[in-house]
């Protein structure tokens, strides 16, 4: 008799938990201050608002914000950890509540905010996982290498080659590349307009590979203006679609890592690194509010330099 599935204990699912309360007015009100104010992305409006859902789910009973103590959140913070949830996932949602509780301060007038008083978990110091520079070249030779799919146009292959060396050209995020258009190009003088997170521009220099594919690419497609990338329906590619031609061609190699699209960026960032460039441009380039967001590449090119030491020196 095989033995019983482990569970972790004292997990509800959705089936154990009471019917979410309806959202607050006051909830409307921050996410279109988010939206229209502060110019966030698409995807930081479905975190918040995933996260104050997943909130007032673990209180039955919630009626009003302005009624919750410090108690309430440490309950909640609580309740978080003895779920196993991610430590990344609990400050994603305290990030949440907190921004929330600053908007009721500044704009509702609330006297205090219970928020402050709660402590988080660090969390987990963990190294991106980047590509070597020979892992990066073999992926990008794998839409000339891979059959392609019946019925899919001649253009395919170039395209998914162009989104690929943009990708690792310019070290882009998922959204960020999704939505390039013909017109955010300069190819007179290499660069490319990229829109970020809160609606930032940065330019991006473009390498000659990348160059090269694009021109192959909108030639064979006959791409002139509007969305870049494109589907065989001549529609905007998603970013859904663009990470999963990334893992079907993946799978066509022999690459033995697990690589998303974000992998590239981190790929992107250690490589300037490597080769010498500043973290300050190497910041510009990503997009990055802060430097110490950029620093933790410094320690992933710093283990790799101790790992080729390691490996290489006679006395190591």
């Amino acid at each position: 008799m095989p033995a019983p599935a482990k569970t972790r204990k004292n997990r509800k699912t959705a089936k154990d938990r009471a019917p979410i309360p309806p959202a607050h007015p006051w909830e409307e009100e921050f996410f279109e201050f988010l939206s229209t104010e502060k110019n966030a992305s698409p995807r930081t409006l479905l975190n918040y608002e995933h996260a104050l859902k997943t909130f007032r789910a673990n209180y039955p009973d919630f009626s009003r914000w302005e009624a919750l103590t410090a108690d309430d959140f440490r309950q909640y913070l609580f309740q978080c950890m003895k779920e196993e949830r991610a430590r990344s996932t609990i400050r994603l949602h305290f990030a949440a509540l907190r921004s929330f509780f600053k908007f009721l301060s500044q704009r509702k007038g609330l006297a205090r905010n219970p928020l402050k008083e709660v402590q988080l978990p660090k969390t987990e110091k963990k190294l991106p996982v980047v590509m070597t520079q020979k892992q990066v070249i073999a992926l990008l030779e794998l839409p000339f290498k891979t059959p392609r799919e019946q019925q899919a146009p001649e253009w395919m292959p170039a395209r998914d080659a162009a989104i690929l060396e943009l990708f690792y050209s310019t070290g882009m995020r998922l959204e960020e590349l999704a939505g390039i258009n013909v017109e955010d190009f300069d190819f007179d003088n290499e660069t490319v307009r990229v829109l970020g997170k809160g609606k930032k521009e940065r330019i991006c220099p473009l390498g000659s590979h990348a160059l090269v594919a694009l021109e192959k690419y909108r030639g064979q497609a006959r791409i002139q203006k509007g969305p870049l990338f494109v589907s065989k329906l001549r529609k905007r590619i998603s970013g859904r679609s663009i990470g999963n031609l990334l893992k079907k061609y993946l799978d066509h190699s022999d690459i033995p890592l697990k690589i998303s699209p974000h992998k590239l960026r981190h790929s992107f960032a250690t490589h300037l690194l490597d080769n010498g460039a500043d973290l300050r441009s190497v910041q510009e380039l990503l997009g990055h509010a802060s430097l110490s967001t950029t620093q933790v590449y410094t320690h992933v090119s710093a283990e790799r330099l101790k790992k080729a030491y390691e490996k290489a020196h006679p006395r190591a």
